[in-house]
């Protein structure tokens, strides 16, 4: 059964950081292309950042450029984003996304909250 699990959420202060991790049960998890979304309440999930299979070449939205990093080990089946410089708007629920031919698997997200 294919499943993505995320970790790393909390709590933390204006200009701290996170490391969130996504692991994912499922097969030929180097194929696919990993995504981390984010939704704030009351808006729209968003897109956060995304990895390639191979993972030579990252996207990130606009909000997060210099500031979060996407990666991941294709041996522990497991994608991260690394979040520096952490502002209020980064708040929310984060979730990560595995998609092959069209297919999406989606995890339960984990909260991020940015608090003084």
């Amino acid at each position: 059964q294919t499943q993505l699990v995320e970790s790393g959420g909390g709590l933390v202060q204006p200009g701290g950081s996170l490391r969130l991790s996504c692991a994912a049960s499922i097969s030929s998890f180097s194929m696919y292309t990993m995504s981390w979304y984010r939704q704030a309440p009351g808006k729209e999930r968003e897109l956060v950042a995304v990895i390639p299979p191979g993972g030579s070449t990252t996207t990130y939205a606009d909000s997060v450029k210099g500031r979060f990093t996407i990666s991941r080990d294709n041996a522990k089946n497991t994608v991260y984003l690394q979040m520096t410089s952490l502002k209020f708007e980064d708040a929310g629920v984060y979730y990560c996304k595995a998609r092959r031919r069209l297919v999406d698997y989606w995890g339960q997200g984990t909260q991020v909250t940015v608090s003084s």
